[in-house]
């Protein structure tokens, strides 16, 4: 009988307790279906009164700012193999060029630091920071480190970067993703866009249930977060600060933009900017010129505006302790850091979604308990449908009219939670993983469960939400091919091969020619020859090397390239085989500029390395000086095939000794030390739009003052012979056959 009545009591308690929690339902499920009803409504009223009178904004007004200079900032802390997976997918997959990647890595590991130091020999966009103090610190004092090296670097480059993007190194961006903030960023201070995990198997619960959770948080709940309150917490991942926001930061900080001390320091700055009247917003921006799904494997269900938005990819934990341990940092930063650095807002609007971050800390206990209670009731009941002579006890629901009342509404807004979440998964993944994600829920709550309680042991053991160290999430990338190739320096290959002895190399490195890299520098004292410079640099980059005849390039394959093209990128067109365009450039393309070509072009393309002087003899000849174009490239195009004809060897040896010590303006700028050779690179893509003579838009820009110019447009007259004065030395007989009028030219 003592058994019995101990059952009666703990029903009885438990009677107490389901009664707090479902009161505590209520007002959290009430509280959701208030989001609900706030963004159906909206949608509705831009469907019938917004989009109906104003054009959607679509992918082409992309296009239309010019390139500004992007930073992106990559912490990195045991990030082996995944950098380079980074810098060769935004290299392949963006379609932007004025950007440039920091990464930050730590003194103590060195692995990572290898890694990096390869993709920068590849990547001139992609630069190593290293930290001042060993790994792991926290994310934001690795950011610090890195915005540091970023204004460093401009003050060395003389490039001023109006966009710094926070990204992970597994992330997987879009192709519009800065074309995107480089729109915004004018207007806005703080961009972020949606974060969509991965999919993976479909019984990988603890990984899948990211993905239930972020479809309908970046689907709904931010939205309407923005529009009501103006104000957008950073994901991490995917947020573009404007430079005034970056400013603002450092100046608050005392030179320090992220709290060192926080462990979420995106969701901080979020609410700081907020506070200081700086404009943010939460962008959903679809581009249906394509779809992002194969057809083949686009899935019944998906939404044609919502699976194809501009958004960060990844693959976020699949084992149970590494999610735990993730949401365990996110909870202690944004419930309890957030709170004890922030407190309350002076507006009611933002203190209610304040009150939404922060209500999870009691909301997932309480889903927890209710599962536990739900599970308990249903094993009763079926104790009693089995053993039919057991004893009945009085249900803890009777008798309390109000209760089953409160009980219907938890029960009708669950069911109205878990149709939304449906929604919102189906949306961007498919009909399928959106019915998986009704039994994901409950794995959900475990996760959510363990992961609060790990959080309130690491405040109780520290005494302090602050002092909780940063834990490490480790990441998965998806595999991508490419192979990277550390360049040595020009010399050194130079040396290795035999074209020239070591001890002559050293004295021709200390008496360079003044404007001249080393390279020319050999060549314009004759110790070696541009082809002995080219082979070197075309093996170690892994393309072909090939010498460039201009009379056998057709008038037809040079309008098929604009001159807008081959002059910022230096590159001439020769062939076309199996359908690729055969471009000649005489010196490294790096994958993002050839990315860049094949876009502008709307071709596949490919490069070879051609003799020094060759591309740029071409590049006059045929699409600078077009008011002298027709004498210069009549007399250039006669020297040329006469190489073939008459005396071959006369007019080869004439013809490579004057191209071979043609020199460009910004080879001189950059080897006399007034321009970084990288941010020269981003300067181009104004100088495209200028009009205006590469010298006189420098000038114009503040790079380089009036006297630099002259100084360097002198030296370069001193260092370049002309074709006249070539052929007049050589021998007087030749001379007759040019004319008086292509003497003057």
């Amino acid at each position: 009988m003592w058994l019995l009545d101990a059952f009666s009591i703990y029903l009885y308690g438990l009677s107490v307790v389901v009664t707090a929690i479902a009161v505590l339902m209520l007002i959290s499920g009430l509280d959701d279906l208030f989001i609900d009803i706030v963004y159906w409504l909206r949608r509705l009223w831009k469907s019938l009164f917004i989009y109906r009178k104003q054009r959607r904004a679509c992918y082409y007004d992309l296009y239309r700012p010019a390139e500004r200079a992007l930073a992106i900032m990559v912490p990195a802390w045991h990030e082996t193999g995944v950098i380079g997976n980074m810098a060769e997918l935004a290299a392949t997959t963006l379609d932007y060029e004025n950007y440039h990647i920091f990464v930050g890595t730590y003194p103590n590991d060195p692995d990572t630091q290898r890694d990096v130091d390869e993709v920068c020999a590849r990547f001139p966009n992609v630069h190593k920071v290293v930290c001042a103090r060993p790994g792991p610190t926290s994310k934001a004092d690795c950011l610090n480190n890195v915005l540091d090296a970023i204004l460093q670097f401009e003050r060395r480059a003389r490039v001023t970067f109006e966009g710094f993007i926070l990204h992970d190194a597994e992330d997987v961006v879009c192709g519009l993703e800065l074309r995107l903030f480089n729109f915004l960023v004018e207007r806005k201070d703080l961009i972020q866009i949606p974060v969509y995990p991965f999919e993976r198997q479909w019984n990988n619960f603890t990984s899948l249930h990211y993905l239930d959770e972020f479809a309908e948080l970046h689907g709904k709940d931010i939205p309407v977060r923005e529009a009501l309150a103006g104000q957008v917490p950073s994901a991490g991942v995917g947020t573009c600060f404007s430079r005034r926001a970056i400013l603002a930061l450092i100046d608050a900080g005392n030179g320090v933009a992220f709290d060192v001390q926080s462990l979420t320091e995106d969701y901080d700055i979020g609410l700081r900017l907020k506070e200081w009247g700086m404009a943010e917003i939460f962008v959903r921006f679809p581009v249906l010129r394509y779809q992002r799904h194969h057809p083949q494997t686009s899935h019944l269900g998906q939404n044609a505006r919502d699976c194809n938005v501009i958004c960060v990819r990844e693959y976020f934990p699949d084992r149970l302790e590494t999610a735990v341990r993730q949401k365990s940092r996110w909870i202690i930063g944004i419930v309890y850091q957030g709170y004890r650095t922030h407190g309350w807002s002076r507006g009611p609007v933002l203190n209610y979604f304040l009150w939404r971050d922060r209500k999870g800390a009691i909301n997932n206990f309480v889903s927890f308990a209710a599962m536990l209670i739900l599970l308990q009731l249903m094993a009763t009941w079926v104790f009693q449908q089995v053993w039919p002579s057991a004893p009945r006890f009085v249900s803890i629901f009777e008798g309390r009219p109000w209760f089953n009342a409160i009980l219907t509404t938890n029960i009708v807004l669950m069911c109205n939670r878990v149709f939304q979440r449906v929604v919102f998964v189906s949306g961007y993944y498919g009909v399928k993983q959106g019915l998986l994600s009704v039994p994901r829920l409950l794995w959900g709550n475990l996760v959510n469960f363990l992961a609060n309680w790990r959080a309130i042991r690491q405040i109780i053991k520290t005494g302090d939400p602050r002092r909780v160290a940063w834990d490490k999430t480790t990441h998965d990338f998806p595999s991508i091919g490419g192979e990277n190739r550390i360049k040595r320096s020009i010399d050194e290959l130079l040396v290795e091969n035999g074209s020239i002895s070591r001890a002559k190399m050293t004295d021709a490195a200390e008496r360079r020619i003044d404007g001249l890299r080393i390279g020319s520098s050999l060549i314009h004292e004759g110790l070696i020859t541009a082809e002995q410079l080219a082979k070197p640099m075309a093996d170690q980059i892994g393309v072909p090397c090939e010498s460039v005849n201009l009379a056998e390039i057709s008038q037809e394959l040079l309008d098929s390239v604009p001159a807008s093209v081959a002059l910022h990128y230096a590159v001439l067109p020769l062939r076309v085989e199996y359908g690729k365009l055969v471009l000649a450039s005489e010196s490294y393309i790096d994958p993002v500029s050839l990315a860049a070509i094949a876009r502008q072009l709307q071709r596949p393309v490919r490069y070879v390395i051609a003799h020094k002087g060759q591309v740029t003899v071409g590049l006059r000849c045929c699409y600078a000086h077009v008011r002298h174009r027709d004498n210069e490239r009549c007399l250039l195009m006669d020297v040329a095939s006469r190489c073939a004809g008459e005396r071959p060897q006369r007019w080869s040896r004439l013809w490579e000794r004057y191209v071979s010590r043609q020199v460009m303006l910004g080879e001189i700028l950059v080897a006399q030390g007034h321009l970084d050779e990288v941010a020269f690179r981003a300067l181009l893509l104004s100088h495209s739009r200028s009009g205006k003579p590469l010298g006189e838009f420098l000038v114009e820009q503040g790079v380089i003052s009036r006297d630099t110019l002259d100084r360097a447009l002198a030296l370069q007259r001193s260092l370049q012979p002309t074709l006249v004065g070539l052929l007049a030395k050589d021998a007087g007989e030749l001379l007759p056959r040019v004319t008086p009028k292509e003497r003057a030219a």
